[in-house]
């Protein structure tokens, strides 16, 4: 079973051990500064949730993480990192449930950026196909990533009541 919790100080680490295994699809993370700064600052301001497993045959540590910034009506997923061992067993699913529950007010527009189509994680990380099944659509592309990759912007739009995702 997995659950969703805020993350909390101290967790850090988790974030990191997620972030060691999309940096050939991201770029450097886990020794950047400024990822560790964005991340305590999501923890302090409550937009960061980690998910866990109950399974107590499980390796430990998160199976997933999320980063969430809102300017109402505008909202962004910064970051959504599942481990590599769930992809495609809904721990992205249930964390973007989750985050559409705690930070999400419409009517407004989710947006993520995520990889151009003809980048490598798009296909292997699943990650475009992931949003589409949650509704969102893409627009146009947007800067390259740090490694260089294309980045396309996807949008959710949410109507006045949020709809489960």
């Amino acid at each position: 079973m997995i659950t969703i919790r805020p993350a909390r100080e101290g967790d850090l680490g988790g974030f990191l051990s997620l972030a060691s295994q999309v940096e050939h699809w991201f770029g450097p993370m886990v020794e950047e500064p400024g990822f560790h700064r964005a991340v305590n600052a999501h923890i302090r301001d409550g937009a960061a949730l980690i998910a866990e497993t109950t399974e107590p045959a499980a390796a430990p540590g998160p199976v997933g993480g999320l980063l969430f910034g809102a300017a109402p009506p505008t909202y962004h997923v910064h970051w959504l990192v599942t481990a590599a061992h769930c992809r495609g067993a809904g721990v992205g699913r249930l964390l973007m449930a989750e985050a559409m529950r705690r930070y999400v007010r419409g009517p407004g527009t989710v947006e993520v950026v995520t990889f151009g189509p003809d980048h490598p994680g798009a296909v292997e990380s699943g990650a475009r196909v992931f949003y589409e099944r949650l509704g969102f659509r893409p627009g146009e592309p947007t800067d390259p990533g740090p490694e260089g990759g294309s980045r396309q912007i996807y949008r959710l739009d949410v109507p006045d009541s949020v709809r489960p995702v």
